[in-house]
């Protein structure tokens, strides 16, 4: 079954309120849709958002990418296809689009499982208020975004911690060594999940010192793109747990390749996201559900985020529980 055709459209979804970290603010989820046909009329699709903060990659760059390779991937087979991408120089969002159309469906069980909301960067009121309405909405995993404000840190996380919530910290490095271990410091007695990737994503050695400074688990997120990078972080120990995300890793093959290499490890990790389409979270939910044991923090929580449900989600979001959708066998 050889691939006929490739196709991209660019796609947009408008968000409830404006997404805030200490990397960027964002009003829409704004991303690539790829369509790939077959000689057999079927079609697969892959996604993949723009979030030039993080991977680099625009719109515009992920289209280009995608339109430059096209030409190596016509009339060859799937998997041929994806050894062409994998060993391509592209973005990483780019190849986890072309990644998720065209790699075998990942099959994964029927679980409910559980995402955290994000609470958005803002003033102390604002971030209370914002995540009172979260618990009040089911919604009791939160995953809290902080800058390099500290005393501002310190003061929100006790304001939340006096929530029936579960608090999950991400400063997206923007902490400098001696502030995170004073932040520490500040906090103790309040029960957090995790603190993640408080400090730069090279600055490894600062990382560590923070790892076995605190007795709250470090995630590693912004430092671990590829598997060598997974495997760096954890040979040297330099955290308690990673964030896999397809954009970073190149796609679903990728994210199967450091999740394997985790649980042999015995290391536990996050399956994070970007602010992303509906396709390609179906695409992170299966790999979440298949990997249940050695995920223990799912952050797939963009579709709480839309303003309007997308029908393209094979999923149900009940507050912070996802499930499978429930078919009509009527249909």
């Amino acid at each position: 079954m050889k691939i006929i055709n490739i196709s991209t459209c660019r796609e947009s979804i408008k968000l409830k309120t404006p997404f805030i970290t200490a990397l960027r603010r964002v009003e829409n989820v704004e991303f690539i849709r790829l369509h790939v046909e077959y000689e057999d009329g079927s079609v697969s699709y892959g996604e993949a958002p723009a979030t030039m903060a993080i991977t680099g990659e625009d719109l515009e760059s992920i289209e280009n990418s995608i339109s430059t390779i096209k030409p190596k991937l016509l009339h060859v087979e799937p998997t041929k296809a994806l050894e062409i991408v994998h060993n391509d120089s592209m973005g990483s969002s780019a190849k986890a689009a072309l990644d998720m159309a065209l790699s075998p469906h990942v099959e994964s069980k029927a679980i409910a499982i559980k995402t955290d909301i994000t609470i958005s960067l803002n003033d102390e009121t604002k971030m209370l208020s914002d995540a009172k309405d979260a618990v009040k909405n089911g919604m009791n995993i939160l995953k809290v975004k902080l800058s390099s404000d500290i005393v501002h840190a310190i003061s929100v996380t006790k304001a939340l911690s006096k929530l029936d919530a579960k608090l999950i910290i991400d400063a997206n490095q923007a902490w400098s060594l001696q502030d995170s271990l004073h932040y520490i410091d500040e906090i103790k007695g309040i029960e957090l999940e995790l603190i993640e990737q408080p400090v730069i994503a090279s600055d490894l050695k600062s990382l560590k010192i923070i790892t076995n400074y605190s007795t709250i688990p470090i995630l590693a997120d912004e430092a671990v793109f590829t598997l060598e990078d997974a495997k760096k972080v954890i040979e040297s120990k330099s955290a308690d747990m990673i964030n896999i995300k397809l954009m970073k890793c190149g796609g679903v093959t990728k994210a199967i390749e450091i999740l394997d290499y985790a649980r042999e490890r015995g290391v536990k990790c996050m399956l994070g996201s970007m602010l992303e389409g509906p396709i390609s979270i179906n695409a992170a939910l299966h790999v979440a559900m298949r990997y249940s044991d050695i995920i223990l923090h799912v952050d797939l929580d963009s579709p709480l985020l839309y303003k309007e449900s997308s029908q393209l989600l094979e999923f149900e979001f009940d507050g912070c529980e996802i499930s499978y959708k429930s078919v009509d066998p009527m249909v």
